[in-house]
């Protein structure tokens, strides 16, 4: 995309910023590679999406777990039973409707999810202690706009020492 002129008289590159996105994206993909390493031989990336959705959105039917993932519910089914076959989720009938299925994480599918994503918050505060002051308070903005754009919710404010840094309220999603 070409260059267009703001109101203010600056540019917008959307091919610069697109380039920075993509670059920032492939630091991402490898902290989350790293922050893995310790669980990938029982958990793969695509694998602790779906732990993570489970972590933060609670106990789901596979079709709204398919369909949040954007896959197939084949696929969605093949990734629970790997899951369930670990030891990290497992299936409950709803108590709202004995016909249903719901899937959900067991406590060590969630100490998972809890110790992965510390070891990612952690590598990225390590990245982010680099940048200087007004580099951050830019990056928050950036990011957050980015997200919204996106549909991504804002994160909840920390709950603790080791908040998971990712995805949508967690107390919240625990509670539903």
């Amino acid at each position: 995309m070409p260059e267009r002129e703001l109101p203010d008289g600056g540019l917008d590159d959307v091919d610069a910023v697109t380039g920075a996105v993509l670059a920032a994206s492939r630091l991402l993909v490898a902290v989350s590679a790293r922050s893995l390493a310790e669980v990938e031989e029982r958990v793969t990336l695509p694998q602790f999406r779906m732990l993570m959705v489970l972590f933060t959105r609670g106990a789901t039917k596979l079709v709204a777990l398919a369909d949040h993932l954007q896959v197939a519910p084949s696929t969605a089914m093949r990734m629970v039973d790997r899951l369930i076959a670990a030891g990290l989720a497992d299936r409950q009938t709803n108590p709202d409707s004995r016909r249903e299925t719901l899937l959900r994480l067991t406590d060590e599918g969630r100490r998972t999810v809890e110790h992965v994503s510390a070891r990612r918050r952690a590598e990225v505060a390590a990245i982010v202690e680099r940048l200087a002051p007004h580099q951050r308070a830019a990056l928050i903005e950036a990011l957050t706009a980015f997200s919204e754009a996106g549909g991504e919710p804002p994160l909840p404010a920390p709950a603790g020492p080791h908040p998971l840094g990712w995805a949508a309220d967690v107390t919240t999603a625990r509670d539903t």
